[in-house]
């Protein structure tokens, strides 16, 4: 096509919105349009992207016995309140009524609406197994959209049902889809690492989280030095150190701490080290208001928290509802003699450690010489902790490093979870009726194509890999004036036509200086320049964009250079 007719308009100034580098570059480059918060528009460059994308994916899903199908946006309320997760799910489901005063979502997911047609269609073990997959449009009302494409409130995913007999069935299927998945993101040319991850509202026993490596990531990825282990830092667990038996417990004792509220300030104030401290944090449930206990030298982990008291929702307590539990200001929590009985968990470093310091639950004291069990109740004794970088590998002898990384994909196991709750079942070869063994696995196809950039670009712009490149290449005449150029133009751009190299030409009335920098912005692979050297001496300049090279060569020798830019292994 001509860029004269094309709709990109780049932009030399970064909107004040975007933060990373992704949504910076998209929006500069004319990929993208914001229409809402959370919400935008893909521009014909941005459409070309995601199709390739998406095409990438389905002849992946195909490969492995994958069949498209397309579910509906639009799903009823009677089938959230079937599976039960109307009302787990929380504010991010995107509810809405028909004329009818009948409940409906904008599908997040669709476990429900593909549950309940194959409980519908599928009776015999005959029939099994299945991979059904779609892509389309998922609704979240993200309480804080944000990153562009990386966290929005309507988004493009492929998503893959996989239907089984058994667990061997499911294992099968779960390999497939990770070999698919590491095929997927191999092709879009993304530097990725598989790591073991939470499951989330989803929900199933095992899963893991398909990463792009990079500083703009939102999630924490720790990785073993010494083997192959790599978890979303939510998941990771390391087994707590011993208790040293030749430790006396010594006589609890309250101390003055005025001003010391922190950590560092009790610390300081008591000369003792932070691992000495036990942090009592105060969360408040769907169900119940509880006490959480972690060592003072380390975060707690919500993920883990929420999960081991399986409750909807989980937020840190206000100001008025710490001093209602403890007594006292927050900052001088504690677990000993807590104003009113409220379930204490316990993280396992915790429940191991000998004089220990707490707040007193009075304003500008605190307790020395805690000891678990002797001073205060433990109700539950739980993992809830932040594991860090630098601590031991749960799989090996190794240390355990961190990095950055961008969710683009993710595999469930989720066994009977939905069919047992939606009653899809089987009949085996004797007649018995059995659960449908399922798994699920889902693709950001937009986030893909942001993540993308996050690792391919330059300060001059996008560097896009050649698979899901809006085009290969783009021709450019110096002067649109001279006739002789642009005939050359023409007819090179033509030649490239011809041999299935994705071509646009850039014919406007720019300097050249605007047309190379929208051209290295946009990303294009190539760039092929005609100028007064094609006319007098039949050569052309050609500009690598992923690595930077420019080099003459020859009108005849353009389209095999081009080619072997392009396509050469």
């Amino acid at each position: 096509m001509k860029v004269s007719e094309m709709l990109i308009p780049t932009l030399r100034e970064t909107p004040a919105e975007a933060e990373i580098v992704s949504h910076k570059l998209l929006l500069r480059a004319g990929y993208i349009r914001k229409t809402a918060s959370g919400i935008y528009t893909y521009l014909p460059l941005g459409i070309r992207v995601i199709k390739k994308i998406m095409n990438i994916i389905r002849e992946e899903m195909d490969r492995q016995g994958g069949q498209e199908m397309l579910m509906p946006i639009i799903q009823p309320a009677e089938l959230w309140h079937e599976s039960g997760r109307w009302d787990v799910y929380g504010p991010e489901l995107m509810r809405l009524k028909d004329r009818h005063n009948r409940d409906f979502c904008l599908g997040p997911t669709h476990e429900e609406v593909i549950t309940t047609l194959v409980r519908s269609e599928i009776n015999s073990y005959k029939q099994l197994p299945q991979l059904l997959y779609h892509i389309g449009n998922k609704y979240r009302d993200e309480r804080r959209p944000r990153f562009g494409l990386m966290r929005g409130r309507e988004f493009i995913m492929k998503d893959l049902y996989s239907f089984d007999r058994d667990e061997e069935g499911l294992d099968k299927s779960y390999q497939k889809m990770y070999q698919a998945y590491t095929n997927v993101f191999n092709r879009c040319g993304v530097t990725f690492r598989p790591v073991e991850a939470d499951s989330g509202a989803i929900g199933g026993s095992t899963t893991h989280e398909f990463m792009v490596l990079a500083d703009s990531g939102e999630a924490t990825i720790l990785y073993c030095d010494s083997c192959d282990y790599a978890a979303n830092v939510e998941k990771v667990s390391v087994p707590a150190a011993g208790l040293d038996p030749t430790f006396e417990k010594l006589e609890l004792q309250e101390v003055a701490t005025p001003g010391a509220h922190t950590v560092e300030q009790v610390t300081e104030y008591l000369n003792v080290d932070q691992h000495q401290i036990i942090k009592t944090l105060i969360y408040k449930t769907d169900k119940e208001i509880v006490a959480a206990l972690v060592r003072g030298d380390r975060e707690l982990n919500e993920i883990k928290l929420y999960n081991a008291l399986n409750c909807l929702t989980l937020d840190l307590a206000n100001a008025k509802t710490v001093e209602k539990v403890s007594g006292a200001p927050v900052g001088y929590a504690g677990p000993v003699n807590l104003k009113e009985d409220i379930r204490i968990i316990v993280d396992p470093e915790v429940a191991g450690m000998v004089n220990g310091v707490t707040g007193a639950n009075k304003g500008d004291a605190h307790f020395i010489n805690v000891n678990p069990e002797r001073d205060f109740k433990i109700d539950l004794i739980e993992d809830i902790r932040m594991v860090a970088a630098g601590e031991k590998c749960p799989s090996c002898e190794g240390v355990l490093q961190e990095a950055r990384g961008i969710e683009v994909g993710q595999i469930f196991k989720l066994g009977d979870k939905y069919s047992k709750q939606l009653k899809a079942n089987y009949l085996d070869e004797g007649g018995k009726e059995n659960p449908i063994i399922m798994g699920c696995y889902g693709i950001g196809v937009g986030r893909t194509m942001a993540a993308t950039v996050e690792q391919n670009h330059d300060d001059n712009g996008i560097i896009w890999p050649v698979s899901i490149a809006p085009y290969h290449a783009v021709v450019v005449p110096i002067s649109t004036k001279d006739e002789n150029q642009v005939k050359l133009a023409d007819n090179i751009y033509g030649k490239l036509l011809e041999n299935n190299i994705e071509t646009v030409i850039d014919d406007r009335k720019e300097r050249p200086g605007v047309k190379f920098k929208d051209a290295d912005l946009i990303g294009y692979p190539v760039r092929i320049v005609v100028g007064k050297k094609a006319v007098e001496e039949s050569m052309v300049e050609i500009h690598n964009r992923n690595t930077g090279e420019t080099i003459n060569v020859s009108t005849e020798e353009v389209i095999s250079t081009v080619q072997k830019l392009l396509f050469a292994k």
